[in-house]
């Protein structure tokens, strides 16, 4: 029985190819080039995605299921889009131009519907892998039922699976008992410098299996498959799976005559076999060649809709030629190559579109526009409109229990404020999650798990305790747990946290994520991190511990540069604080600013925008400090949360200023304390966010740069009273230009004093010496700075 929907998806792919190509040519040759620079826009390996995206969005997919798409397939998706309503001309024209549709499919910068944004390659891929998961985790817990169960479809690029990320994203997928995902491999076997290696696809069905996934090969097309029953089929057959792929691509590029001569040369007169090519054209032998699985609308559909039957991850491996349909087709230079304007001219006349109405959405199309309208307004992908879902904000309290003990480090006081949460029966202790790579006790969650549980679909019990074997953890698995457990892959959490901070938008479901690693191993994970940041995930990551103030292990576990990432990372409000009752207040904040989703304008007091929200990032220390009793005032909370205070602030005459930050905040304490002595007035500046005083000082110059005159920051203000003739010295366990800028906000003569080199073994006391951060150190920079008399009680001297 015939298809109905297969003319109309057939049109569409002429008109969804068409569009993708005209709006890259357009961009690349029509559009005024002001700095002379390439555009771009990878017209072959949109092609070849051009029909397995026309059968999922035109016919497969429904408004649950989720799409991560090939980054160079972009101007493909703009194309649906813009048939299906969702996106308009203007942004089409404008493609890689300010403002017009991404280069890669974006969810924060794109106006149509983009599910997850691509272009780091592998990242996409993995992220639709952990949404999946944390599909089963909402549903578990009894939320967003009223939405049917949906499809994580990764459309991926072959040369793309050489991207180490997806093995360990499918490693942690078969622990968990992944479902409902589906990965679309384009294998095209062309990447950006070569023809890929011969037999990868048996790799990759091997490797899949392995994982517990279903593979489907969509090889041959309907018209291969009528060939292969005529007689002399299978030697046709036969050619095909053994001919290489760098054969096959250059036969591709030649066309029909070729070929024609090529079967003919390696498969001699074999009657039959010469019979089956002798009875097509050069054009049809070129179509029946080119007629590979990815580009056949029925063997698609079938294997698409066979897949929704059932709730296993399915691997699809659809052979594809890139460029297909157009004349780059198979050439080996086609990745970033651009059809000439003639090759475009010719296409457009074989397309049947007018000159003047390229853009038209029907335009060249067979069936009337009236038959094709209808179909779209009914595609069922497109029939709830747009999907993405609005959470009601989880409440939190006007303050977190600080807990009373005398001296505490950041990351045991993280652990002990998570515990009071658990003990809760609140909504915010029921919408945390929390997720770690192997390393949840060594960062203090386990009191957290211990209360909360781990999550798993279905009970695992904890054999130590079945046994009667005393532990002091609690390591029960159940639908009701609260913490996701990691393989030791910094990738994979952030992509996790990823996944988990989109839940709002993807699931119509809050949750409030935490995540922790070690510090130093941020690095490993930074490009799934700055992935999170760009989607505008939300959750909150502890690092810990930080610095090289873990001093027994070494340069390995020590880390330098994070401030400065912490810093520079958009998207996420970095913190470095040196005592609990400043943690607890951070935590707080962090879990209301996860939620927000207001204006961009900057708050006119610290010219912060955080009306936005984002992610936050906490870097924590192992060392244990003597703790203030102090009462937690709202103006205290306050500069806490804008970055900074006095914890002693300075005189009219003050010479010295310190600046600290984190765990080094007993030495900046005993240096004022020893200056003290001989020195009057000086000042000492806690400050909890290099990150919000350097973000909100740059906001506050540009505003008075734009004519408001009064525009003062945070720090401009702390800094104010500071006489201009005083010396700030700046330090924390980390890179000294984390701080070394607070000199150029009121023209202070500074001295940056951090880490720049990998550290030792030793001691805390060691190592602070090593590298200048100690209490010594501190007094001997100040005194550089002070003109007049040296400072004395230097305990070196």
């Amino acid at each position: 029985m015939t298809d109905a929907r297969l003319p109309v998806l057939a049109e569409l792919e002429r008109k969804i190819l068409w569009l993708a190509t005209w709006t890259i040519h357009n961009a690349n040759h029509l559009r005024p080039n002001t700095d002379g620079l390439k555009v771009g826009g990878h017209q072959a390996s949109s092609a070849s995605l051009a029909t397995i995206m026309t059968a999922l969005y035109g016919a497969v997919l429904q408004p649950e299921d989720r799409v991560a798409v090939k980054p160079h397939a972009s101007p493909i998706f703009h194309a649906i889009q813009y048939l299906l309503g969702n996106q308009t001309r203007e942004k089409l024209e404008n493609f890689r131009g300010y403002k017009g549709v991404q280069s890669y499919p974006s969810r924060t910068k794109d106006a149509d519907d983009v599910d997850f944004s691509t272009g780091s390659v592998g990242l996409g891929v993995a992220q639709t892998l952990f949404s999946s998961l944390v599909q089963d985790y909402v549903r578990a817990k009894g939320w967003g039922t009223a939405v049917p169960e949906g499809r994580m479809v990764a459309l991926v690029g072959d040369a793309e699976m050489d991207e180490g990320n997806i093995f360990e994203a499918l490693l942690e997928g078969w622990k968990h008992g992944l479902r409902n995902t589906w990965w679309i491999v384009d294998y095209n076997r062309q990447s950006l410098d070569a023809v890929v290696r011969e037999g990868l696809w048996s790799r990759f069905e091997a490797i899949f299996r392995n994982f517990g996934w279903d593979v489907v090969i969509l090889k041959y097309g309907t018209l291969q498959q009528e060939a292969f029953a005529e007689p002399g089929g299978e030697a046709l057959r036969r050619w095909i799976d053994d001919c290489p792929n760098q054969l096959y691509s250059a036969l591709t590029f030649q066309g029909g005559a070729a070929w024609r001569k090529r079967l003919t040369d390696d498969l001699g007169d074999q009657g039959e076999v010469s019979r089956l090519i002798d009875r097509r054209s050069d054009a049809e032998l070129a179509a029946l060649m080119a007629n590979l699985g990815g580009h056949d609308l029925p063997s698609l559909l079938a294997a698409f809709e066979d897949a929704r039957r059932h709730d296993r991850p399915v691997c699809f491996i659809a052979y594809t030629i890139k460029g297909f349909g157009l004349p780059l087709a198979g050439h080996k230079d086609n990745h970033a190559g651009l059809m000439t304007p003639t090759q475009v001219e010719t296409l457009r006349q074989a397309m049947n579109v007018r000159e003047g109405h390229e853009w038209e959405p029907f335009e060249g199309l067979s069936l009337p526009a009236k038959t094709l309208k209808s179909y779209l307004a009914a595609v069922p992908f497109a029939a709830k409109g747009r999907r993405r879902y609005q959470a009601p904000e989880v409440d939190v309290p006007a303050a977190l229990t600080v807990p009373a003990q005398p001296a505490m480090s950041t990351q045991q006081g993280f652990g002990l404020i998570l515990h009071e949460i658990a003990k809760g029966d609140t909504e915010l202790a029921r919408r945390i999650v929390t997720t770690s790579p192997d390393v949840t006790v060594s960062t203090n969650l386990g009191a957290w798990v211990n209360r909360r549980g781990l999550f798993a679909r279905e009970e695992m019990a904890d054999t130590f305790k079945a046994e009667r074997i005393p532990s002091t953890f609690n390591w029960n698995f159940s639908p009701s747990g609260q913490h996701m457990e990691l393989g030791i892959a910094e990738m994979n959490l952030f992509i996790m946290l990823s996944a988990l901070g989109l839940s709002h938008s993807i699931f119509g479901e809050r949750l409030l994520p935490i995540g922790t690693l070690y510090d130093p191993f941020i690095e490993r994970g930074l490009d799934a991190l700055n992935y999170a940041c760009y989607q505008d995930a939300r959750f909150i990551v502890a690092a810990t511990p930080s610095g090289v103030t873990l001093a027994p292990e070494g340069g390995a576990h020590q880390s330098i540069a994070t401030p400065l990432i912490g810093m520079a990372q958009d998207g996420l409000a970095s913190f470095e604080p040196a005592f609990v009752d400043e943690l607890a207040t951070i935590l707080n904040w962090s879990f209301a600013y996860l939620q927000r989703s207001g204006e961009a304008e900057p708050d006119e007091t610290t010219w912060l925008r955080d009306a936005v929200g984002g992610s936050v990032y906490l870097r924590l220390s192992t060392r244990s400090i003597e703790q203030p009793q102090r009462p937690m005032t709202p103006a205290l909370a306050e500069d806490i949360i804008n970055g900074a205070y006095w914890l002693r602030r300075p005189g009219p005459n003050a010479q010295v200023v310190v600046a600290y930050t984190g765990a080094v905040a007993p030495e900046a304490i005993a240096a004022v304390g020893l200056m003290g002595e001989d020195r009057r007035d000086i000042g000492l500046l806690a400050i909890t966010s290099s990150d919000r005083l350097n973000a909100g000082w740059t906001a506050a110059s540009r505003a008075r740069e734009r004519g408001l005159v009064h525009a003062r920051s945070h720090v401009e203000r702390l800094l104010a009273e500071v006489p201009s003739h005083c010396g700030l010295v700046t330090v924390l366990d980390g890179h000294p230009a984390t701080l070394a800028w607070l000199g150029s906000v009121h023209g202070h003569r500074t001295r940056a004093l951090g880490v720049e080199h990998f550290g030792q073994t030793g001691t805390v006391a060691d190592l602070y010496r090593h590298h200048g951060i100690d209490t010594d150190a501190i007094v001997q920079a100040a005194a550089a700075l002070v003109p007049g008399r040296p400072i004395r009680h230097l305990r070196s001297a």
